[in-house]
């Protein structure tokens, strides 16, 4: 029996210090566990809102996505109408396209100009002389314009690369668009050809030394002025 009662005390005794281990007695405890409750139910509430929302925007990229395919494509296969005329028409022969590369997804592709001047194979515009290379980099540009024409384009010294035989054939171009278009070009240049081919010029003149002056001629006036005497 005593040592019954022993055992007992000793295990008593742990017993109340595993208790004093413990700390004091939360009596908020069930308060808190309710606080916590309600908190995890909101925070699930919004992960799911947030799931829910993420799952409506995937879904509305997807669809920008398909629109923007669609109307890339349109919109490539006009420029690349306008690109194959206006190149044949500076070149005065030969035959150009443009490629969608590196990708099947037109949003990721590049684009690669493919070309044959006259009496050239049909080649990749890096393969082109510097000259060549500027006439098919105005055609792409002449072929986005067409696509979607603005009432004034500025054009700042694009026939410096040009012979005159090609200067002529860009001049003549800009005609045609014009007529087309009734776009206004601001043509800045050094090229004599061209300057005789514009409407009107303006020029900047220093009369006094350090006073610079703007001059404009209106060449069309100046031929009927010519015409006339």
């Amino acid at each position: 029996m005593k040592k019954n009662a022993d055992r007992t005390e000793m295990r008593l005794d742990r017993l109340k210090q595993q208790r004093e281990t413990m700390g004091a007695v939360n009596l908020r405890a069930d308060l808190e566990t309710k606080e916590i409750d309600d908190e995890l139910e909101n925070m699930t509430k919004e992960k799911e809102d947030l799931e829910s929302a993420i799952k409506k925007m995937r879904v509305s990229i997807e669809d920008l996505n398909k629109e923007g395919r669609t109307r890339l494509l349109k919109a490539f296969d006009t420029v690349n109408s306008h690109f194959k005329d206006v190149f044949v028409k500076l070149f005065n022969g030969g035959k150009a396209h443009l490629e969608l590369i590196d990708s099947d997804d037109p949003l990721e592709a590049g684009l690669e100009m493919m070309v044959s001047p006259p009496g050239k194979k049909l080649q990749s515009m890096s393969l082109l002389s510097g000259g060549e290379q500027a006439l098919t980099a105005l055609s792409l540009i002449f072929a986005v314009f067409l696509t979607n024409p603005s009432p004034i384009c500025v054009l700042d010294e694009v026939d410096a690369p040009l012979d005159d035989a090609n200067v002529e054939r860009f001049c003549g171009l800009l005609d045609s668009i014009t007529d087309k278009t009734n776009t206004k070009f601001l043509i800045i240049t050094h090229h004599a050809l061209t300057m005789s081919r514009m409407d009107r010029l303006f020029g900047v003149t220093m009369a006094e030394r350090g006073v610079s002056q703007i001059v404009s001629v209106d060449l069309k006036k100046a031929e009927e002025i010519g015409a006339v005497a």
